[in-house]
């Protein structure tokens, strides 16, 4: 039997950097947030062979270990995690297992493909060891390998925009999380899309370091850092409030504003190939948008005026950028078997 997973990379509009600790802990953190038709896969093979294989297409690596504790390194270290995880929760494995990963979106995009990928691991050995995890257990679990055992800086909100899939406002606390699903009409939702333009810019990067950064200056009450953080949980509240009442053109407005604000928590935000692109479609009409994620590299959410889309996503690719074609997905993580 094979154990198989796929969960959806995320669009965040808004709020990231509020669920990065200490800030949700101390202030309260909020996310706005929607999937998409990318995903993270995972597959997960028992065999009889006392050892594991874990295999990575996106990183082009292939390894074998012995079927015990594996060790955190620098390489595969996410895979191992989950794997560790369930042998601590258990007390064992029941076999040796081959785990084969690979995303729609290289590591570094900007679009979760991190903690989608290590959801999916979560969900595809929790269907092989029959643990039945709820959507907010796979989420927790998730954070748990990632922050605490792998120890790599980031936020929570990737895991469960992952797990439940779907238009969310996400509100983060000291001691819980809520995912509040949002009841938007297929019209809004199919407007929305029609509007917004995904360019890859071209670079990746390591989000660690910005997060740790922003972390830093928040850590040491730099008023910037700061009032940058409350400005994006509140102006996240109001894009929540306008796409409810399906207010799409202010929603693009206030995605520059959100974008302004979000460039002060840390330098290495943005860069002259994201200003250049950036700035060239708001030349041309764009309304609003961001970089995704935390920044310095990957995708380029824009929103346009339907009737100059079009020019803008060619004159994007004329500068560099590529178009990424997507739809919105409402499904979270999917776990299914194969004979």
């Amino acid at each position: 039997m094979v154990y198989r997973a796929k969960a959806p990379l995320r669009v965040s509009f808004c709020g990231g950097g509020t669920d990065v600790s200490p800030y949700p802990e101390e202030r309260g953190g909020c996310v706005l947030s929607t999937t998409i038709d990318h995903y993270a896969w995972a597959s997960v093979s028992p065999i009889a062979e006392d050892r594991i294989a874990i295999s990575s297409l996106d990183y082009g690596l292939h390894r074998s270990y012995p079927n015990e504790r594996l060790p955190y390194d620098g390489e595969l270290d996410l895979a191992k995690g989950a794997l560790n995880h369930f042998r601590a929760l258990l007390g064992n494995l029941p076999s040796g297992v081959e785990v084969f990963t690979h995303s729609d979106a290289p590591p570094g995009s900007g679009l979760g493909s991190s903690s989608t990928m290590v959801a999916t691991l979560v969900g595809g050995i929790s269907e092989w060891l029959g643990t039945n995890l709820t959507h907010y257990e796979i989420a927790e679990t998730t954070f748990k390998i990632e922050r605490l055992d792998v120890k790599l800086s980031g936020g929570r909100q990737d895991q469960y925009a992952a797990a439940f899939g779907g238009f969310n406002f996400i509100e983060f606390f000291a001691d819980h999380t809520i995912v509040n699903p949002l009841r938007i009409s297929q019209d809004t939702i199919n407007e929305l899309e029609y509007h917004l333009l995904l360019i890859f810019t071209g670079g990746t990067r390591t989000s660690a370091r910005i997060v740790d950064t922003q972390t830093e200056r928040y850590r040491h009450g730099e008023a910037e850092a700061v009032e940058g953080l409350d400005e994006l949980k509140q102006l996240t509240m109001e894009l929540k409030n306008l796409l409810l009442r399906n207010r799409l053109d202010d929603f693009g407005r206030l995605l520059h504003d959100a974008w302004e604000a979000k460039k002060h928590l840390a330098a290495a935000i943005t860069n002259e190939v994201i200003d250049s692109l950036y700035g060239q479609a708001r030349e041309m009409g764009a309304l609003g948008g961001k970089i995704l994620g935390a920044g310095g590299g990957g995708h380029l959410l824009i929103y346009c005026p339907v009737e100059k889309k079009h020019a803008i996503a060619s004159q994007m690719e004329r500068l560099g950028g590529r178009v990424v074609r997507f739809a919105f997905e409402s499904r979270g993580l999917q776990t299914w078997r194969v004979r």
